[in-house]
C-alpha cells in the first residue's frame, strides 16, 4: 500500500537510486512489496522457497510492505529494484514525476470490492448517498473517488453524496458501524468481516469489476533509467520468468503455498488457514495470465483514471508507463 510523500523528492532521488543499482551485482534482485507478507504475494515467495531465482542465477531479496513503507520512495532512492504497485497509484506518482514503468502484470483482475451492511438499505450504488465509506487511502484512493465521479457521487461531505472515511488496513470501522460501507479485497478483508462472526447475508458488496470501473493491481514496475541498462534487463528477464513460475506454482497448490507464506510471516498476524483461504482467492485474480501486460487492460485504467470529473486522477493519456521488453523476451 503506497503513500506517495513528497513526489519532487522521489523524482530528484531518482538520479542517487539509478547510481546506486549501477554498483549493484548483476544477479542480486531486491523486490518492495507493496504490503506485508501474505499470500497476495505468493508467487514471489513460492518462487525463492522453491529455487525458481536460483535456477535463474538470481538472489533475491524480499522486502516486505507496511503503512509506513513507501515502495516508489523506497524505489526512487535505489532501496529496491523493483516494486510491485497497483497502476492507479504508480500512473498518478508517475505524472507527479517519478518515471516508474510496469514491466510485468501478474494480476489481471481486480479483487477490490465495498462492502457494506445491508441493513443500510444500500441496494445500488446511488444508494450511497449520505452514506458514510470507509475508504483506503496512500494511493489506494483513486479508483473509488474516480468511480464517484463518474457516477457523479460527490465525495467532499455534501448532502446528495458520501462522507469519506479515512480507513485503516482492517475492517473495524464496518463492525463498529463507523461506516456503512469499507473497502475489501475479495481476498482479504472480506474474509476478515466473516470470521468475526457476521452472515454474508447481512452484507451487500459492490465489486469494482462488475462495475466496469475495476483498474489494474499488483504490477510489477521498475525505474526507466534502469531499463537502458542491459545487464539489468537481463536481470529482470530472469526474475520475472522465475516469478511467474512461482505463480504457476502457487495457482496449483494453494495449501502448500499458503504454509510457505506463513514460513517467511514475521509478524504471525494471520493463520496458515486464512493465508490459504487467501491463496485460493489470489489464484482467481492471477489465472490466466502470462505475465505480460493486457494492453487493453491497461487503457481501461487509463480510461478510468481520466473520467475524474474536473479532479481525475490523471490529467494526460500516460506516455512510456509500461514496457513489453521484459515480457517478450521471458516468456518466450
Amino acid at each position: 500500500m503506497t503513500n506517495f510523500g513528497k513526489i519532487a523528492a522521489f523524482a530528484a532521488a531518482t538520479t542517487a537510486g539509478t547510481a546506486a543499482l549501477a554498483d549493484g551485482h548483476a544477479n542480486d534482485v531486491t523486490l518492495q512489496l507493496q504490503w506485508v507478507t501474505q499470500a497476495q504475494f505468493a508467487g514471489y515467495y513460492v518462487a525463492l522457497e522453491k529455487g525458481f531465482y536460483e535456477a535463474e542465477g538470481l538472489n533475491v531479496t524480499i522486502l516486505p510492505g507496511g503503512p509506513d513503507i513507501a515502495p516508489p520512495q523506497v524505489l526512487a532512492g535505489g532501496g529496491a529494484d523493483v516494486m510491485l504497485n497497483w497502476m492507479p497509484s504508480a500512473l498518478a506518482a508517475r505524472e507527479k514525476g517519478l518515471p516508474v514503468v510496469n514491466i510485468a502484470q501478474p494480476f489481471t483482475s481486480s479483487g477490490l470490492m465495498l462492502t457494506c451492511w445491508k441493513d443500510t438499505g444500500i441496494e445500488t450504488v446511488e444508494d450511497f448517498r449520505g452514506k458514510t465509506i470507509g475508504v483506503w487511502f496512500f494511493g489506494n484512493e483513486y479508483p473509488f473517488l474516480s468511480w464517484m465521479s463518474q457516477v457523479g457521487i460527490p465525495t467532499e461531505g455534501e448532502a446528495d453524496g458520501v462522507t469519506v472515511l479515512k480507513q485503516g488496513f482492517n475492517v473495524d470501522p464496518l463492525l463498529n458501524r463507523e461506516a456503512d460501507c469499507i473497502s475489501t479485497m475479495t481476498y482479504n478483508e472480506y474474509g476478515q468481516v466473516l470470521d468475526a462472526g457476521v452472515n454474508p447475508d447481512e452484507l451487500v458488496t459492490f465489486k469494482y469489476e462488475d462495475q466496469g470501473v475495476a483498474t489494474l493491481e499488483d504490477g510489477i514496475y521498475a525505474l526507466e533509467e534502469n531499463l537502458d541498462d542491459p545487464v539489468f534487463v537481463d536481470k529482470m528477464v530472469r526474475f520475472v520468468r522465475a516469478s511467474m513460475e512461482g505463480w504457476r506454482y502457487a495457482e496449483a497448490n494453494v495449501e502448500e503455498a499458503g504454509a510457505i507464506i506463513i514460513e517467511y510471516d514475521e509478524t504471525g498476524a494471520q493463520s496458515e488457514a486464512a493465508q490459504v483461504r487467501m491463496m485460493g482467492e489470489i489464484a482467481k485474480l492471477t489465472a490466466g495470465g502470462s505475465g505480460a501486460l493486457d494492453v487493453a487492460a491497461y487503457q481501461r485504467t487509463v480510461d478510468t483514471l481520466l473520467a475524474g470529473g474536473s479532479d481525475p486522477v490523471i490529467s494526460a493519456e500516460p506516455e512510456g508507463a509500461f514496457t513489453s521488453m521484459i515480457t517478450d523476451q521471458a516468456l518466450n
